[in-house]
């Protein structure tokens, strides 16, 4: 007997002012919601969301006067899995070919989590086509891993007390899709600041992620990001990662970081310094690890004000 169908697409596609479409990008097929018009924005979401984490600042920014894009990543959502492609150098290939193909010489490129470690990578790799850069909860690749060995107690513990369990097969897949996806919001209240897990957006959210990760596919394609950056560590690949992403970005780059994420501790966000060059670090109080949803007003504040302050022509 074959086991139930996860949620289809029309459970992803949530409706809202925005529109959905499938863009071809990279070699696959990526699902953006889509508001605006004007400069172009794409939004790029962490573990364990999916586009609608973004969905305060879609009408937010495009209410500002920007073309935004929040897309499902490869492997989220209603994009494709393939069962490859989950490395830095092929998911900002993805975000590269995404921007082409929405018809743009290039964007602002605003990410979360793992969002946000996709973006410093595509600012380094495609400069030409990124306009500025905004990671939010995000620090530069190489800063969380010197973090992790330097401070093996602090961001190493916190980094490898969920993400080494997350290298073995079979097992993390059924624990993130287990009861409904009841993992997942235990993982988002266990990273988020203490207000919003007591809130009805709270429960709405992680309602959404909880049926998301349960999309066929999705887990698995989901921690093979994780397995990747573990196991790039200790190979030829990793090496060369290391080196392409030495050289400080040349986009005009903002931080933004909760000031009580217990998951990418604020240190290491200000240890990325180095690469955002003279880019300022924005730290919001008693928030965790999704500002944009933890406080998308004060968010959305400060992505609409960094972003207009050099907006290139619409192509």
């Amino acid at each position: 007997m074959r086991p139930p169908a996860g949620p289809g697409p029309a459970e992803i596609r949530v409706p809202g002012p925005w529109h959905h479409r499938a863009v071809s990008a990279n070699g696959v097929r990526l699902h953006v919601a889509e508001l605006g018009s004007g400069p172009l924005v794409v939004l790029l979401h962490g573990f364990p969301e999916f586009w609608w984490a973004w969905r305060h600042q879609l009408t937010g920014l495009a209410a500002a006067g920007f073309r935004v894009a929040a897309a499902d990543l490869r492997g989220y959502g209603d994009s494709d899995k393939p069962p490859r492609g989950y490395d830095l150098w092929t998911l900002a290939g993805d975000v590269a070919g995404l921007v082409r193909a929405l018809g743009e010489r290039s964007a602002h490129v605003v990410g979360h989590g793992w969002g946000g470690l996709i973006g410093w990578t595509v600012a380094t790799l495609h400069p030409r086509l990124v306009a500025s850069l905004v990671v939010l909860d995000a620090p530069h690749p190489l800063a969380v891993r010197s973090r992790i060995m330097r401070d093996p107690r602090g961001q190493g513990r916190a980094t490898l007390g969920y993400a080494a369990g997350f290298q073995v097969p079979r097992w993390p897949e059924r624990s993130l899709t287990a009861d409904g996806g009841a993992r997942v919001e235990r993982i988002m209240r266990r990273w988020s600041g203490p207000t919003w897990p007591g809130t009805p957006e709270f429960a709405e959210a992680a309602h959404r992620n909880r049926r998301a990760i349960q999309v066929p596919g999705t887990a698995h394609c989901a921690l093979e990001y994780h397995r990747w950056a573990a196991r790039s560590q200790v190979r030829a690949e990793g090496r060369r990662f290391a080196a392409a992403m030495a050289d400080p970005v040349r986009v005009p780059v903002l931080r933004v970081h909760g000031e009580v994420d217990p998951c990418i501790l604020l240190a290491t966000a200000e240890a990325s310094a180095r690469w955002a060059g003279d880019g300022p670090l924005r730290v919001l109080p008693g928030i965790g690890h999704f500002p944009h949803e933890e406080d998308p007003a004060a968010t959305t504040a400060l992505l609409a004000e960094f972003l207009g302050t050099d907006r290139p022509p619409s192509s």
